[in-house]
């Protein structure tokens, strides 16, 4: 799950990587945006102070937080490591 809002920079710039993302790895994860201008009672209840804020959760085990502007490699370590999904 993606936490942003249309006017912050950094959630600007990783929405064209987590679209990447979404394609290469298509039928194995979904991403979710959600826009906390818009939904301010869910980022509330999951916690979100800072954006963009990303959720990644696992068909089994602990979801994890990630903050910030991560770079592909990272995302894609995390999918890996968190979410056990390779493409």
């Amino acid at each position: 799950m993606d936490f942003y809002a249309d006017w912050c920079g950094p959630c600007k710039a990783l929405a064209p990587v987590l679209e990447q993302l979404s394609e290469e790895y298509d039928g194995k994860i979904d991403v979710y945006k959600i826009d906390t201008e818009a939904e301010q009672e869910l980022a509330a209840a999951f916690g979100i102070r800072s954006i963009p804020s990303m959720l990644f959760c696992p068909a089994e085990g602990q979801p994890q937080m990630a903050n910030g502007a991560l770079p592909k490699a990272e995302l894609e370590r995390i999918i890996a490591d968190v979410l056990k999904v390779e493409k």
